[in-house]
C-alpha cells in the first residue's frame, strides 16, 4: 500500500473513518485499529466492509480490505470487515450492517448488485460504496467505483503475443460472464493485435467455487497446455495458485492479476494486471465522508487505476519475467499511450 497514492491520478483525497462493533453476525469479521492512544475511536466516523466470500488468499478481496484498513489508519479510526461465507450469506450480512448504521457501508464485488439496490431504496440516509460494480439504477446514496480492467488485460495480451513461441495463447478465468470476460477476451485481442495469426482459447473454472478452486483451475490450465498454449492469463482469484502450479513444468508462462503475483511463483509469471483497489477504496470513502458521494467513477489506464507491473517503477525488482524484455515493455508503453489518447479502443465485453 505504501507509495501507491502517488501513482493514482484522482480528484479524491484521503479521509478518516472508524466503525462500531457489530454483534450477532454469523460470518467471520475482523477489526482494524488504526491508532489513537488507547484505541479510542468514539469520535470518528464508522465503516463496515462486506466481502462476498471469505478473503482467504483472494488477492482482489485483500486489496479491498487493505484500502479500508489504510483509511482507518489515516484517520486514527477503526474498521470492521465482514466476510460472507458464500453468496447465500450476503443478504444477511447487508441487513446486519445496516442495523449497525455505519457512516459508510462498503461492499466489493458484483454479487451485491441486488442487495445494495434494495438497501439503498429502503435506507436513503445510509451511504454505500460499491467497489468493482454498480447498481442498475442510480441512487444518491450509492457511490460506485469501477475499473476498466479490460484495458490492462489487453496490454498483457500484447505482451503475450510478442512473447509466444507456439502461436497459441489462452486464459483460465473464473466465470463465463460478460463482466468476468474482461479478463479473457481482451487478452486474446491484445495478442492478435500484434500477431493476427495467433489462436486464443479461454477456459472458465465455473462450479460451486469459481473464485476459490485451485484444483479445477489447474485442470483447465493443463487442458490449455495440451492444445499448445504457451502464454496464459490467470484470472481465477485463489484459483491462480492452481494455474501457477501447472506452470512449474515449464510448458507455459502465466500472467497474474490484481497484485504482483511474481514473487509467489518465481520464474513462472510474465506480468500482472494491477488494479489499485486499495487506493480507490480508501479515497472513495474519503469522498463520501466529505459529502461528495454518489454517482459512478471509472478507473482505467488514464486515471492510474489499472496498469501492469511491467509499467510500474521498480519492475527490475518485481521478480516478473517481463523485466528481462525491455523491448517488449517499450512496445507496451506505446500501446498504453495510444489507448489513453483514444487512438486505440479496447472493446469492453461487459458492454456487449
Amino acid at each position: 500500500m505504501l507509495g501507491k497514492r502517488s501513482h493514482l491520478v484522482t480528484v479524491l483525497s484521503a479521509g478518516a473513518l472508524g466503525v462500531s462493533v457489530l454483534a450477532g453476525c454469523n460470518a467471520s469479521s475482523s477489526d482494524s485499529d488504526g491508532g489513537g492512544e488507547g484505541g479510542d475511536t468514539a469520535s470518528g466516523p464508522s465503516l463496515i466492509l462486506i466481502t462476498p466470500e471469505p478473503v482467504g488468499v483472494n488477492p482482489f478481496l485483500q486489496l479491498a480490505v487493505d484500502g479500508v484498513e489504510q483509511a482507518a489508519e489515516d484517520a486514527g479510526g477503526e474498521a470492521r470487515i465482514f466476510e460472507s461465507q458464500d453468496p447465500t450469506n450476503i443478504q444477511q450480512q447487508v441487513d446486519a450492517a445496516i442495523a449497525d448504521a455505519p457512516d459508510v457501508l462498503a461492499v466489493v464485488g458484483f454479487e451485491f448488485g441486488d442487495s445494495v439496490a434494495a438497501a439503498a431504496t429502503a435506507n436513503p440516509e445510509q451511504q454505500f460504496l460499491f467497489v468493482d460494480a454498480c447498481t442498475a439504477d442510480e441512487f444518491d446514496n450509492v457511490t460506485c467505483a469501477v475499473f476498466r480492467e479490460h484495458e490492462g488485460v489487453y496490454l498483457a495480451g500484447v505482451e503475450a503475443g510478442l512473447l509466444s513461441q507456439s502461436g497459441q495463447v489462452g486464459a483460465v478465468v473464473a466465470l463465463d460472464t460478460p463482466q468476468i470476460r474482461r479478463f479473457s477476451d481482451p487478452f486474446g485481442a491484445g495478442a492478435q493485435s500484434v500477431k493476427p495469426e495467433i489462436a486464443f482459447t479461454p477456459l472458465y473454472v465455473g462450479g460451486n467455487s469459481p473464485f476459490n478452486d485451485p484444483a479445477r483451475a489447474k485442470e483447465q490450465a493443463l487442458s490449455l497446455v495440451a492444445r499448445g498454449v504457451d502464454s496464459m492469463m490467470a484470472a481465477a482469484a485463489a484459483g491462480n495458485l492452481g494455474v501457477f502450479d501447472a506452470a512449474k513444468d515449464g510448458s507455459f508462462q502465466a500472467f497474474g492479476v490484481d497484485v504482483n503475483q511474481c514473487p509467489g511463483a518465481p520464474g513462472l509469471v510474465v506480468d500482472n494486471v494491477i488494479k489499485e483497489v486499495d487506493v480507490v477504496t480508501a479515497d472513495s470513502i474519503a469522498t463520501i465522508l466529505a459529502g461528495d458521494g454518489g454517482g459512478l467513477k471509472s478507473y482505467g489506464l488514464e486515471e492510474g487505476g489499472v496498469t501492469l507491473t511491467g509499467l510500474q517503477e521498480g519492475v527490475a525488482e518485481s521478480e516478473c519475467l517481463i523485466a528481462d524484455h525491455p523491448d517488449v515493455i517499450a512496445q507496451v508503453e506505446s500501446v498504453r499511450d495510444q489507448i489513453v489518447a483514444g487512438e486505440v479502443t479496447v472493446d469492453d465485453p461487459a458492454e456487449g
